[in-house]
């Protein structure tokens, strides 16, 4: 106490009690009372004037607050600072937003307009400390790992990652364009060439994909990894997992569901939870009951897949409840939601009359249900039943409140199908990364019959049900990535055109190479419970893809078109 101090910031709220004024006093550290008097005649004429958000300067002695008058829901709840000299350094015009956390806060987009307003809230002051503690703990982990820390270009060429591309015009090379990389793929593969042992990127991506609540529109940033010398994608999940662990625990301070996380194949994960993206907080698995019900009179249950889930307690759920279910399921492709409600050791419901009661004695037995419960049913192709019953999970825990959000379940889905059918073309497409190995190499490639049955060495971790981090094993080899692309259509003259800069490397001695990439974006939502991925970024778009700040996109002028020999076609 007595200590003279000079401090600075903006006026959070003003309080003229008549002989006294009180000024609580902000910056990005918290709040602090200055207590200006009468006696010092030019501060208080300033103190009078001000208003919140003005930005002012104060130079004082620091005392203790009376007993009574302490605030113990601040840090400086028990001091205050005496004002000698107060100085007026800029005004503020009244806030379209609100500065502060308490109270109705401003809607998103007036938020986002107002961005650099939003961000002197504490709770965002805090995200961006938060932020950038996130990118220190992770830049340390990897550069006690031996990690090198790359930039890799941004203007690149396109490369078929699974989203659109943003073209940028080439003002030198007309008629030509680069793309914004979608991610830094085949660069960091160039350096394994390169002979990097350990390479690292916290890169930022680019997609012209369509904005959603966990997917920032248009750029966000992952941590990129690529290690030389690497076959088998195991390596790169125990290399990463501690790093995620230590993150969950030490960074987020919560809880694992398990320390030992799971490998799931993509299979299993699909037929379980009717997801590639299970969120293993809760069970409410799937259970397979086709065999079982082939002999079923009902005529819903003769379908080539007939699957169920029981959910505990389900009988308490409401008339309304129900139907909200039974709209969700049609709005994934169901005909309805079949269901029976468990009690007195048997089933009742809509369905329960059509079935005996050895049939719903079998049901009960492999869902293991017991009385109270409710068991939901699909039918329909084995896809389509995973589909409905996947989504059908996720409401059903939403509803029952089993998603700990304390809690951080992890699991590595593991061996995706190399290709997938493209539902609009009807054609072969990759399924997840066009540079991942298939199990198997030139083999697979060759022999297998159906194609959509090959697998690659590729891998996600799962966080909470997102999509955290999507890895594989690289194809170093030029005549099996040459194979991999003319099964979904690509010439060999194409994959040459497109790919060649990588191709032509692979031919000097490549090293097996394999990697990952985090998405940190989504990934710090889930770590600090942010209800939006914009809330964890300091200058997102909005839900349209919108940036309502800076007014973009926006149109150019005709001299920029004509420089770059490009011209706009009016619309139909």
């Amino acid at each position: 106490m007595g200590d003279k101090v000079r401090l600075a910031g903006w006026v959070n709220s003003r309080r003229d009690h008549g002989g006294l004024i009180f000024i609580d006093l902000r910056d990005h550290q918290g709040v602090i009372q200055l207590v200006i008097t009468p006696e010092i005649t030019a501060a208080f004429s300033i103190a009078e004037k001000l208003r919140d958000e003005f930005v002012i300067s104060a130079e004082g002695t620091v005392r203790e607050r009376a007993a009574e008058l302490k605030n113990p829901n601040i840090a400086t709840g028990d001091i205050e600072v005496v004002v000698d000299k107060l100085e007026l350094i800029n005004r503020s015009e009244p806030l379209p937003v609100n500065t502060h956390d308490e109270g109705d806060q401003s809607g998103e987009d007036l938020r986002l307009k107002y961005r650099y307003l939003d961000l002197r809230r504490p709770s965002m002051q805090k995200m961006l400390k938060k932020r950038a503690e996130y990118y220190h703990i992770i830049r340390e982990y990897m550069d006690s790992h031996d990690f090198i820390e790359v930039t890799t270009p941004i203007l690149a060429n396109s490369s078929p990652e699974g989203a659109r591309d943003f073209l940028v015009p080439s003002r030198v090379h007309p008629g030509k364009f680069y793309a914004l990389p979608q991610a830094p793929q085949q660069f960091k593969q160039l350096l394994m060439v390169g002979g990097v042992p350990r390479y690292y990127q916290i890169a930022p991506c680019f997609r012209d994909e369509d904005p959603r609540a966990d997917r920032l529109y248009g750029d966000f940033y992952q941590l990129d990894m690529e290690m030389a010398f690497v076959e088998d994608g195991e390596v790169v999940r125990q290399t990463m997992e501690p790093l995620i662990k230590k993150l969950v625990k030490e960074f987020a301070g919560k809880k694992l569901v398990s320390e030992d996380v799971p490998r799931i194949p993509y299979r299993e994960a699909m037929d379980k939870y009717g997801t590639d993206k299970p969120d293993l907080r809760y069970g409410l698995e799937l259970v397979d009951l086709t065999e079982d019900l082939k002999g079923c009179e009902f005529k819903v249950f003769q379908a080539p897949c007939v699957k169920a889930i029981c959910v505990p307690g389900g009988s308490k759920f409401t008339r309304k409840q129900i139907d909200d279910f039974t709209e969700l399921a049609r709005k994934n492709g169901a005909g309805g939601l079949a269901y029976i409600i468990c009690e007195e050791g048997k089933g009742r419901g809509p369905v329960a009359k059509f079935l005996k009661d050895e049939e719903i004695a079998t049901i009960r037995e492999k869902t293991g249900a017991q009385d109270g419960d409710a068991i939901f049913f699909g039918a329909d192709t084995r896809q389509k039943v995973n589909k409905v019953l996947g989504v059908m999970r996720i409401a059903f825990a939403d509803v029952l409140g089993l998603k700990d959000p304390q809690e951080v379940a992890l699991c590595w889905v593991v061996d995706f199908p190399l290709y997938e059918l493209d539902e609009k073309t009807g054609k072969i497409d990759f399924s997840h990364n066009p540079f991942s190995m298939p199990k198997g190499g030139i083999r697979a490639l060759e022999e297998t019959k159906d194609k959509l049955e090959i697998v690659a060495d590729q891998y996600d971790m799962v966080m909470n049900g997102l999509e955290s981090c999507s890895g594989a094993v690289r194809n170093y080899n030029p005549e099996i990535m040459y194979k991999a692309f003319e099964i979904v259509g690509y010439s060999r003259e194409e994959v040459t055109e497109r790919f060649g800069g990588m191709l032509n490397a692979f031919k000097f001695g490549a090293p097996p190479h394999a990697g990952c990439a985090f998405g940190l974006d989504r990934m710090l939502m889930e770590l600090l419970d942010a209800k939006s991925i914009r809330d964890v970024v300091a200058f997102p778009k909005n839900g349209s893809g919108i940036d309502l700040m800076m007014d973009s996109p926006s149109i150019v002028d005709a001299e920029q078109l004509a420089e770059l020999k490009l011209e706009l076609t009016e619309e139909d």
